[in-house]
């Protein structure tokens, strides 16, 4: 007799929420239990008030406070998982479809693209900040919303770099683009799957402001996967964009502008500007020469001899 059984290990979570594909109706169930874990971590955060001072919990709090808002959806996605993979094909999260390219290669690539994507998302998000911030409504949300962020950044270099380079890319990465956009691969078109997901992606970082940037920056990631199906290179942009924004706010002569074109003035920007238009512009070509051959699933299976 045989028997089929799944190879996966509780901690690997690219293998672990792999037969969970979900649609638009399984998006917004993420994004439900992604609320939930952010009204938890309010809670905790709002407990730890109560016996750790004030300068503690805004240095450290989110070490804690930002992985806890994905384990609601995290154990969501598991335990469908568990469920789907009695009877349904897995579809990665991860893979490595890089086509003539060596991964060392994609990874150079995948830095290029992020740049370009950093300078290019500056002036459109810059005049966003300025229209959005003339609303005197949405001006006194925006000095609340910085009040609020402070908690992550506003700690030691190394708490601030943890939760903003490395935990996000991690959990959201593993959100919006291996959870949300491979499901909406299988379901409809491409294009509107990276749209959608790329959406999302903004909205999940609650605030108008930081919204535009996270869209663009959304897109450029959402092709990289669909082309790729590389959640390690999309991770890479995020860590890239987060973690040279943490790096510029440690640097007094950096820290005090929210803006490349308020910190270079308008000539030398307009240079930098063109030059990230053509490094984003050089990178999406070179992924767009990767072939769309890949496989977004088929999950071993190990058979098991039973006698």
């Amino acid at each position: 007799m045989k028997l089929r059984a799944r190879k996966v290990n509780n901690y690997d979570i690219f293998a672990n929420h792999a037969w969970y594909v979900p649609g638009v109706g399984g998006m917004f169930a993420l994004l439900g239990w992604f609320l939930v874990g952010a009204i938890l971590g309010s809670l905790i955060q709002a407990l730890f008030a109560l016996f750790v001072p004030a300068e503690i919990l805004l240095k450290y709090s989110m070490i804690v406070v930002y992985p806890v808002q994905f384990l609601p959806p995290m154990m969501y996605a598991a335990r469908k998982s568990r469920m789907n993979s009695l009877f349904e094909k897995g579809y990665k999260l991860n893979s490595a479809n890089f086509g003539p390219y060596p991964a060392w290669v994609m990874a150079v690539i995948t830095v290029f693209m992020a740049l370009g994507t950093m300078i290019s998302a500056d002036l459109p998000n810059y005049w966003n900040f300025k229209f959005t911030t003339s609303i005197p409504f949405l001006k006194q949300m925006y000095d609340w919303v910085s009040a609020a962020l402070e908690t992550m950044t506003g700690g030691p270099f190394w708490s601030s770099f943890l939760v903003t380079a490395i935990f996000a890319p991690i959990f959201e990465e593993w959100l919006c683009r291996g959870m949300v956009l491979r499901g909406l691969l299988t379901r409809m078109k491409p294009a509107w799957a990276i749209v959608i997901s790329a959406l999302f992606f903004a909205l999940i970082h609650m605030n108008p402001w930081q919204a535009l940037n996270a869209f663009i920056i959304g897109v450029v990631m959402g092709y990289l996967y669909y082309k790729t199906g590389s959640l390690i290179l999309t991770m890479l942009i995020h860590f890239v964009n987060n973690g040279l924004a943490v790096v510029m706010t440690q640097i007094p002569s950096m820290a005090e502008y929210d803006f490349w074109i308020d910190m270079m003035g308008t000539g030398l920007y307009s240079v930098v500007y063109v030059l990230g238009l053509a490094a984003l512009a050089g990178s999406i070509y070179l992924v767009s020469r990767i072939p769309l051959g890949q496989e977004r699933g088929n999950i071993d299976e190990v058979t098991l001899e039973v006698e």
